[in-house]
């Protein structure tokens, strides 16, 4: 195998990467394998996706009958292939007048492996993309087509499973009518602002994505997108910038959605980057921790602490809200959170040298590492942060007891 991820960090290690072009042969595949993993858009940070058997892929489970976007009016659902991107997904809901409630800052990204992994975008009544979930189509270990929905026993601990209990082939996502969005990007908060004004700055937008590095500097920019067809010239004192703004020093701004403060498709506004150009810069290393929103403020007070050990290696920090879901390994789960997002360099040895200095400080406090990115924290670490652990392990143990979907890294931070 040559195949890596879209950092270029990770190697796959697996035996092959199979491509099954219908459900049946999907099902027939992972029936037949001793070691079987889900390879969704090849984001995670991590071997999260990796396998000493088969990948397979499920974006060519595209047959006219199956494939298409399928709208249900009157469930306000939208059921849609799992290894599609959300980009695509949205294009096609926008063609046809509908909309999802959220973005991650990536289109790019498939839907199942974002769904997986509790990816989510920001707003502090917005919660994570796996939170829209209304139903879902899998392969079990046994080979066996299942599908579940909402409010089923166990629903929830199904959903944000780290691709270890089937490979999904469709979902069903809750969709509202299409709307506009407006972007407005501010520079020069002070932290004394952020700490005194935090609800009141997280409030000013559906949402709000604070970039710094964690300096003197405060919060470098503010990135505000909103339903409402106005915005104030201003963010408490702050400017709005006249220009369009990457986060990242020296990166080029084409590659980011507008920010003219013109209303747009919300499509082409709730993600942080342009589907049809390469996101970010590419050579970077990412992690997430979801602080408890209480925590917030220490949580900043401690990163700021750290700024000189972080600073040689990170590009760039993020700060944005998400609301609580019922997700049992949602970061999120039953408790509104604040994300610290970091950009790395593309250094693996340096990263992983900080992390364990990073997790000290927020690990205390409850935060909880985003599933598909770098962290160091394993299943005696993290159980305690997940109220339904236990739960989710003897669900593990029904739908997988010969740990067909294992690998490594679920050893590792499962147990």
């Amino acid at each position: 195998m040559t195949e890596r991820n879209w950092a270029g960090n990770h190697v796959y290690r697996a035996s092959s990467l199979a491509r099954p072009r219908t459900v049946e042969e999907l099902q027939e595949l992972v029936a037949g394998a001793a070691h079987v993993r889900a390879l969704g858009s090849r984001h995670s940070f991590t071997g999260l996706a990796d396998t000493d058997g088969v990948l397979v892929s499920v974006a060519d489970l595209a047959a006219p009958a199956e494939g298409a976007v399928v709208v249900d009016p009157e469930a306000r659902t939208a059921t849609v292939p799992a290894g599609a991107s959300y980009g695509v997904v949205a294009a096609e809901l926008e063609r046809q007048g509908w909309a999802l409630a959220a973005l991650a800052s990536l289109p790019h990204i498939s839907v199942a492996g974002a769904v997986a992994t509790g990816t989510h975008g920001s707003g502090d009544r917005t919660p994570s993309l796996s939170a829209a979930v209304a139903g879902m189509e899998m392969v079990r270990a046994d080979g066996e087509l299942v599908r579940s929905s909402r409010g089923e026993e166990g629903f929830d601990g199904l959903v944000v499973a780290l691709g270890a209990l089937g490979v999904l082939t469709r979902v069903t996502l809750d969709v509202e009518s299409t709307y506009p969005v407006r972007q407005d990007v501010y520079t020069g908060l002070p932290w004394s602002l952020v700490e005194d004004r935090f609800d009141d700055l997280t409030a000013v937008a559906d949402s709000v994505s604070l970039f710094t590095r964690f300096d003197d500097r405060g919060v470098l920019q503010a990135w505000c997108k909103s339903r409402s067809a106005d915005a104030p010239a201003d963010l408490f004192g702050a400017p709005r910038s006249a220009t369009t703004l990457h986060m990242l020093d020296g990166a080029p701004t084409e590659s980011v959605t507008d920010q003219s403060g013109v209303p747009g498709p919300w499509l082409e506004r709730l993600p942080h980057f342009r589907m049809e150009l390469t996101p970010s810069r590419g050579a970077e290393l990412q992690s997430e921790y979801l602080v408890p929103r209480r925590h917030a403020p220490a949580a900043i007070e401690a990163l700021r602490g750290l700024q000189p050990s972080l600073a040689p290696i990170m590009q760039n920090a993020e700060i944005r809200t998400v609301a609580a879901d019922a997700l049992w390994l949602s970061s999120s789960f039953e408790q509104d959170v604040v994300g610290f997002h970091f950009t790395w360099v593309l250094d693996e040895a340096a990263v992983y040298a900080v992390l364990p200095v990073v997790e000290a400080a927020l690990l205390p406090l409850g935060a909880r590492p985003h599933w598909g990115k770098c962290f160091v924290a394993t299943a005696v670490d993290l159980a305690p942060l997940y109220p339904r652990w236990d739960d989710f392990r003897r669900l593990r143990d029904e739908l997988d007891p010969q740990r067909v979907f294992g690998n490594a890294f679920l050893d590792t931070v499962l147990g």
